[in-house]
């Protein structure tokens, strides 16, 4: 992994909007790269190492927060994002549509 695919990823999501969010995969694929929704997820694990980037706007495909990011639910909270009753983002009212 390359620090231009990092940066690469970390732009993108920088682009996404205060109250949406966006998948692993959909990043995956506005990078070119459609198969490697983990890859997204390794680099936003060592995002701090490059700057202050809103990873917490990034959940997997059925709206499922990351399981060690205790503090991603209040950020999404704060920024508007609504949740179902089992826990997963609104992902129909809350996908970026980039």
């Amino acid at each position: 992994m390359d620090e231009s695919l990092i940066y690469e990823v970390l732009s993108l999501v920088a682009e996404i909007p205060s109250g949406k969010v966006a998948t692993y995969g959909q990043i995956a694929r506005l990078i070119g790269r459609e198969r490697n929704a983990r890859l997204v997820g390794k680099v936003l694990s060592i995002s701090d190492y490059f700057g202050a980037y809103p990873c917490h706007r990034v959940v997997n495909g059925s709206g499922r927060l990351a399981p060690h990011f205790s503090e991603q639910r209040e950020r999404l909270l704060q920024e508007g994002v609504t949740f179902l009753k089992n826990g997963h983002v609104n992902m129909k009212a809350c996908q970026w549509e980039a």
